[in-house]
């Protein structure tokens, strides 16, 4: 399960389900597309295996600064934000670092789905297992937002589309 959060609420704003073995990086365009639809993109945190300069321009076309962690062997020569980028990780580590641990947050996420609703599926086929996995996450989002409610007093409005 690949996912972007809110570092706030933990609400899952978009959300993928691959093989255990998929590549990470390719994800990210779709999950940070997906969150601009409906959410407004201010900073994206990520892992190295996110680190790609299609992942720095994505996040930024949709309206946020990257914080993704560089590989031991970047260099940053490519130019652009990525070298923007990389320059502020090298001379303002710290900086950098504080945005960048707001990653851990999907972590959180993570261990709050697992707590919830175990970490495993039941399910036999890839397609349940699919379904089973998508709504672990909807079902996390529902009690996410009713914590929301009452902690943060967010008034959520669901707008008026017709449930057809």
């Amino acid at each position: 399960m690949h996912v972007v959060t809110g570092t706030k609420t933990n609400v899952i704003t978009a959300v993928e389900i691959t093989h255990r073995d998929g590549a990470d990086c390719p994800r990210l365009p779709a999950l940070v597309e997906t969150t601009a639809k409906h959410f407004s993109v201010k900073e994206v945190s990520a892992d190295k295996a996110y680190s790609s300069v299609r992942n720095h321009n994505v996040i930024a076309k949709a309206g946020g600064t990257p914080y993704i962690a560089f590989k031991a062997n970047t260099t940053g020569a490519v130019g652009g934000l990525f070298e923007k980028m990389f320059h502020y990780y090298s001379f303002n580590r710290e900086s950098f670092l504080a945005k960048y641990h707001k990653r851990s947050n999907v972590e959180s996420t993570f261990n709050m789905i697992k707590a919830k609703f175990g970490s495993r599926t039941r399910s036999k086929t890839p397609t349940a297992k699919t379904n089973e996995a998508l709504c672990k996450a909807l079902c996390h989002n529902i009690c996410c937002v009713i914590q929301s409610m009452f902690e943060f007093g967010i008034e959520p409005d669901f707008g008026n589309t017709p449930l057809n």
